[in-house]
């Protein structure tokens, strides 16, 4: 491998570009990943939208020669195309030159892990939660969704324990996860060397274009992300309607879904139309524009197993980089990267009476609202995009120079 840059695979069954979180933190992490030496192939799904749109310029990256996005077309169903593009992603991870492969996907990743180590390059699997406890809760985490099968359970369990076991390199999103992770399937064979903790980030010139807002008339208060139930949405409305000095702003909200409606009814019962304003979704790079016009910015996630222990929100991270004062549920991921009246004010999880009085204080208090605000500003450049690649792209790198060996063409 010497004279080229290692070659790292990542592999989302995902349509690309996707209105969600986790196409955010696809896209910003190959790219840092990118820049930072790596050559990154990304393989997604084609886009459902017409006309298609180009994902460079829907997330608002730039090109680079060392990354590109292959975007698999499929057809049929939705178990046709899941199978469609697990045979195409195995396709591409036995390819000649593929230095090491990346993904979250966990059948993808078990899949992989079936074939003998001397065929393939390292696999690296990145959790967001214990499988099978995410499974468990889908009925409270999506509006409409149904929690998986006590069978299916404990299939996510048995293959989640494989991945860890057998996977080259592990990457989990806070360091609660590591340790459930460790105490649920006991230490890896190699302990600690091959697992990291990548929080996930924001761009570093976000934080350095971000300016502190003096106070303008009425106090602002703001959330920006998806509406699910447990986000808290419904709490922060509530905590509103508990303080009538501090207007609301909800940014997001996808127009498939019944969360917007749901909760813009919840404001009108409680006499707040005019006061809480709803942007419906909007592309993810105008995101810092609407959070700019706020003083506030909430983060008021219900206590739910992935929130509390495994959550790393793209939001928390956007916000420290907004300079704005924050209000956060006190769950523990929250606390891997904030303090309570450092960088933040944290709060009892889903009690909206918690919420406003945090709120009403930082209002009554614009001098206090302000230091949060610098403090944050100051803890965000421990969590940029390019300090998760670096910790990713060690991995990487370790894994293939001291175990990847030469791979077949296929």
């Amino acid at each position: 491998m010497t004279g080229r840059a290692l070659r790292l695979l990542y592999l989302a069954d995902i349509r690309f570009p996707i209105e969600r979180a986790n196409g955010i933190q696809t896209i910003e992490t190959c790219h840092a990943l990118a820049r930072g030496g790596l050559d990154v192939r990304l393989v997604v799904r084609t886009d459902t939208h017409e006309p298609p749109r180009d994902p460079l310029a829907y997330y608002g990256v730039a090109p680079l020669d060392q990354f590109v996005i292959t975007q698999v077309p499929l057809s049929g169903g939705g178990a046709a195309r899941r199978m469609g593009y697990l045979r195409s992603a195995v396709r591409y991870a036995l390819s000649r030159g593929v230095d090491a492969v990346f993904t979250r996907d966990l059948l993808l990743a078990s899949l992989l892990l079936g074939v003998p180590r001397r065929l393939r390059p390292p696999v690296i699997y990145e959790s967001h939660g214990l499988s099978d406890q995410v499974a468990a809760q889908l009925d409270t985490l999506l509006t409409g969704a149904r929690a998986a099968s006590l069978t299916k359970q404990r299939r996510l369990a048995r293959r989640e324990a494989r991945v860890w076991r057998r996977a080259e390199g592990y990457v989990a999103i806070t360091s609660r996860l590591r340790d459930a992770l460790a105490g649920r399937f006991g230490p890896r064979p190699d302990g600690d060397a091959t697992v990291v903790v990548a929080h996930d980030g924001v761009r570093a010139a976000d934080i350095a274009a971000s300016q502190a807002r003096p106070r303008v008339g009425r106090c602002v208060a703001a959330y920006a992300g998806h509406l699910y139930p447990w986000k808290g949405v419904d709490v922060f409305i509530q905590a509103l309607a508990r303080a009538p000095e501090v207007d609301g702003l909800v940014v997001g909200g996808h127009p498939a879904e019944p969360d917007l409606g749901r909760l813009e009814q919840a404001a009108r019962d409680l006499g707040l139309a005019d006061r809480v304003r709803f942007t419906g979704l909007v592309a993810p790079r105008a995101v810092a524009s609407h959070l700019a016009g706020a003083d506030v910015l909430v983060l008021p996630n219900v206590a739910t197993t992935l929130s509390s222990d495994y959550s790393s929100p793209l939001k928390l991270f956007e916000y420290l980089a907004a300079r704005r004062a924050i209000v956060a549920s006190d769950l523990p991921a929250f606390r891997e990267v904030v303090g309570h009246e450092r960088e933040a004010l944290l709060v009892a999880p889903g009690d909206a009476e918690a919420l406003a009085t945090a709120l009403r204080r930082l209002s009554a208090e614009p001098d206090f609202a302000s230091a949060l605000a610098a403090r944050a500003a100051a803890r965000a450049a421990a969590f940029s995009w390019d300090v998760r690649a670096t910790t990713i792209g060690g991995l990487v790198t370790r894994l293939a120079t001291t175990g990847g060996a030469p791979v077949p063409t296929v």
